[in-house]
């Protein structure tokens, strides 16, 4: 292969339609609208969900359930997942983002019991789980609620 021989690959590179240019574009006339009717005018068209007058689906299926609008969700961490941070390390919610252990606070971190802590640590945390706590003061660290 040459350098003068180079070319994209197949289906990479596509030429713009340009609608509305003309006869000769291939789109000239009604641009590709066909001709009259709800969907060839400008803002035309139904919105999301239309079914053409008939009880769309999302009205016809049944509602169950309920969303608490104030429900917390916190960030999750593991204890085993404290094993990275060094003996007597204080662990706080930026140290966490910043080990990439948690991608983003949400409403704080809470700390489950999941695993097993093999190093003295201090955690700050919104959240401990029972098992959790004992784990951490077990190992000769310490628990603080923020």
């Amino acid at each position: 292969m040459k350098l003068h021989e180079l070319q994209p690959a197949t289906g990479s590179r596509k030429v713009r339609n340009r609608v509305g240019r003309g006869t000769s574009s291939g789109n000239g006339k009604t641009s590709g609208r066909g001709q009259k009717g709800q969907k060839a005018r400008s803002g035309g068209g139904v919105r999301p969900g239309f079914e053409g007058g008939q009880t769309p689906l999302f009205r016809r299926l049944p509602k169950r359930g309920f969303t608490n609008i104030n429900a917390k969700e916190y960030a999750i961490v593991n204890l085993d997942q404290l094993n990275v941070f060094e003996d007597g390390a204080e662990v706080t919610p930026v140290v966490l983002i910043e080990a990439g252990i948690v991608k983003a606070e949400k409403s704080g971190v809470k700390i489950l019991g999941n695993g097993e802590l093999t190093k003295k640590l201090t955690v700050k945390a919104a959240k401990f789980s029972k098992t959790a706590e004992e784990a951490i003061t077990a190992k000769g660290g310490s628990v603080e609620v923020i």
